[in-house]
C-alpha cells in the first residue's frame, strides 16, 4: 500500500521544486524527505525523482503519480470524515488553522473559548501563515482550514477541490493622539485632513503597509512616515508619545493606552477575510464546529 506522507511529500516536492522547500513546509528534515521518497519508490516499483544539479526533479512516473494525488488524498479524507460523522456526529479530533497574525489574534482567539467549552473533544492548532502559503496548507493536507485576506484588493486564489466563504471585513481606523486637532473633529476623518500629519506605519513591504499605501493611492501628497514599527502595540505607544499618528486595523489592534483616541477614516481601507476548507472534509463535524465558532 501506498504510504500517504510519501506521497504528500513528492507532491509538495512537485510544487515546492526542492526537498529543502518541501521539508521545510511539511515540518520535516530534507533528509526523511527523501527517506519518504525511496520508501514511495520502493512501493510503487519505478523511479520518482532524478538529480538535476543541486535540485531534484520528477521522472515522468513520478509526474504521473502527483496528477492522481490531489484525488488519492482527497477520497483518503473523505473516508476519515465520514467516519467521523456516522460517529454520532459528534465533533471530535484536531483542527488545524492555518491564519495570518491579526486573524488569529481577532477572530481565532477569541473562539477558542466558545470552542473548548462548546466542543470538550476538538483541539484547535494554530500556524501563522500569510494567505497564499495558507491555501497551499490546506490543499496539501497540512492544515484543515485557512483565514485568508485581500488586503492588496486582490483576491487570494482558490484551487479546484477547496471551499470559500465570506467571515468578517477588517477596517482601519486612526489612532490619534489626544491633544491632536483631529481628535476634535466630530466626523469621520476625511483623507484630505491627513496632509499634514506625521506617521508611524508597519516597515515598507509588509501586508499593513501596503494597506496604509491606499489611503495615499489617488493623492498628489505622500505621507510624512517617521517611525517605521511592526508592532501595533509599540505604534500605539509612538502615538501616546503625542508627535504622530497610525492607521490601525480592528482586528490588530492592542489595548488603547492613555492619550491616544480612535477616530473613524471616511472611506477607510478595507480588507474582507474569508474561510478556506477542502470540499472532502465538509462532511468532518469538528472542522463544521470550528467553522461554525468563527462565524459572526
Amino acid at each position: 500500500m501506498i504510504d500517504v506522507a510519501a506521497l504528500r511529500a513528492l507532491r509538495a516536492i512537485a510544487d515546492l521544486g526542492t526537498m529543502a522547500r518541501a521539508a521545510d513546509e511539511l515540518g520535516f528534515t530534507p533528509s526523511a524527505i527523501s527517506q519518504q521518497v525511496k520508501r514511495l519508490e520502493a512501493q510503487v516499483g519505478v523511479r520518482l525523482v532524478a538529480p538535476a544539479g543541486r535540485r531534484v526533479v520528477l521522472t515522468p512516473a513520478g509526474h504521473a503519480l502527483v496528477e492522481n494525488a490531489a484525488e488519492v488524498l482527497n477520497a483518503l479524507e473523505k473516508s476519515v470524515a465520514a467516519a467521523r460523522s456516522v460517529d454520532a456526529g459528534l465533533p471530535r479530533g484536531v483542527v488545524r488553522i492555518a491564519a495570518f497574525s491579526t486573524g488569529v489574534r481577532g477572530l481565532v482567539a477569541p473562539a477558542l473559548k466558545t470552542i473548548r467549552s462548546q466542543y470538550p473533544d476538538v483541539r484547535v492548532q494554530v500556524v501563522e501563515l500569510d494567505p497564499v502559503p495558507a491555501v497551499y496548507a490546506v490543499e496539501s493536507g497540512n492544515a484543515e482550514l485557512a483565514m485568508v485576506h485581500d488586503a492588496d484588493g486582490v483576491t487570494v486564489a482558490v484551487p479546484a477541490g477547496l471551499e470559500r466563504a465570506h467571515l468578517h471585513t477588517d477596517i482601519g481606523d486612526l489612532a490619534i493622539p489626544v491633544d491632536h486637532p483631529l481628535a476634535k473633529v466630530d466626523r469621520p476623518i476625511r483623507r484630505s485632513d491627513l496632509h499634514d500629519c506625521e506617521w508611524v506605519t508597519s516597515p515598507s513591504g509588509t501586508v499593513c503597509h501596503r494597506w496604509f499605501e491606499r489611503l495615499f493611492a489617488d493623492s498628489e501628497h505622500q505621507p510624512d512616515v517617521v517611525h517605521s514599527v511592526d508592532d501595533f502595540g509599540t505604534q500605539m505607544a509612538l502615538v501616546a508619545a503625542g508627535d504622530v499618528v497610525a492607521l490601525i486595523p480592528r482586528l490588530a489592534r492592542p489595548h488603547v493606552p492613555d492619550g491616544v483616541v480612535l477616530r473613524e477614516l471616511h472611506d477607510a481601507p478595507r480588507r474582507e477575510v474569508h474561510t478556506v476548507w477542502r470540499r472532502s472534509g465538509e462532511a468532518d463535524p469538528a472542522l463544521r464546529a470550528v467553522l461554525a465558532a468563527l462565524a459572526p
